[in-house]
């Protein structure tokens, strides 16, 4: 378990202070998936580099499993970075060794015999997929291959903590997903926990359990990814969210809408074992109400569904109203306002 007990780091430029991590507490636990999100500048590698201590905090404390690694002696503190993995954006290869030996190295600095080195070396490159490319050199690989390489060369000896710093944002779409699916791999088969920094909320809503958004240096958000993606509640998060899914027509379509007589459009949101059921349906011809669907989805988010749909309903008002009603101790439900975005 990885835990930030009210954590500040400032940092002196001349005369000026920059805080660029302010007073944050998170707690990782123990084989989760954990993903940090921000801006440029919001604090998130800050924060990334206090737990392997490549930054000290300012104030506050960093504790992995109740152990505050502030307050390591230097040697302790090498020992307990042999258990904190960590991969780059960049991949931070050595262009002069060959895949095999990047992956060795951190071995040959923990010490290990030549038999030990070769042993696991063989084992880390079958399980990132590159057995064959053990003799090439990082400037032969692609960029998919290098972060196999990286990510081989991190798990070399055996961490319990794995941490991505912006380790797909340097790759194609195609390329991330396939990093993305060794990581996933990484937790479920070893049980290391990740913790990763991103500008992407894809990344986020492709692997992690849960996330916390960073802005200028605090949390302003953190939670369990569906909820998070279903009802975010900071402007920061939505903007993040809206970059993946497009969960309302654009601003001159409902304008559009409205100018040519359409009714007032609701959003209605579905989670979870409610999207199986014609929640719309049963309860509209229950009040003699019609209703059009004029945007949305129903898509899969952390093996459950969620369902987004921007209504209209065409009725007397006072069945309408009766319908909202009904519907709100069902699902969540709300007027879609032009200007809102």
């Amino acid at each position: 378990m990885i835990e930030f007990k009210d954590v500040s780091k400032t940092f002196t430029l001349g005369k000026r202070e920059v805080h660029a991590v302010k007073n944050v507490s998170l707690t990782i636990n123990k084989g989760e998936i954990f993903g940090i999100i921000g801006f440029s500048g919001a604090g998130k590698s800050t924060l990334l580099r206090l737990v392997n201590m490549l930054e000290r905090p300012s104030s506050g404390s960093v504790l992995i499993q109740d152990i505050d690694v502030s307050k390591l002696s230097a040697k302790d503190l090498r020992t307990r970075r042999r258990n904190i993995g960590m991969i780059f954006q960049n991949f931070n290869l050595f262009n002069s060794r060959t895949v095999a030996g990047n992956i060795a190295y951190p071995l040959k600095l923990a010490g290990a015999s030549k038999k030990e080195i070769n042993a696991r070396v063989t084992e880390l490159l079958n399980f990132v997929g590159l057995a064959e490319k053990a003799k090439d050199y990082p400037d032969q690989l692609s960029g998919g291959q290098k972060q196999r390489v990286g990510i081989a060369r991190a798990l070399a000896t055996s961490p319990d903590i794995l941490i991505c710093d912006e380790a797909t944002s340097a790759l194609d779409p195609e390329t991330t997903a396939d990093i993305l699916k060794l990581l996933k791999k990484v937790n479920k088969d070893l049980g290391i926990t990740i913790l990763l920094i991103t500008h992407e909320m894809h990344v986020i809503q492709s692997i992690c359990d849960k996330v916390a958004v960073m802005e200028d240096g605090e949390v302003i958000e953190s939670g369990n990814v569906f909820e998070t993606f279903t009802d975010p509640q900071h402007t920061t998060t939505q903007r993040f969210i809206r970059s993946v899914q497009q969960d309302l027509p654009s601003e001159t379509i409902l304008k559009e809408w409205h100018a040519s007589g359409g009714g007032t459009l609701y959003r209605v949101i579905f989670k979870g074992e409610i999207t199986n059921n014609p929640v719309l349906s049963t309860v509209t011809r229950k009040h003699d109400v019609d209703f059009n669907i004029v945007y949305g989805s129903v898509r899969e988010l952390q093996e459950r569904l969620f369902g987004n749909l921007i209504v209209s309903f065409i009725g007397e008002q006072k069945q309408i109203d009766i319908v909202r009603n009904e519907l709100k101790t069902l699902v969540d439900i709300e007027e879609v306002i032009v200007n809102e975005r």
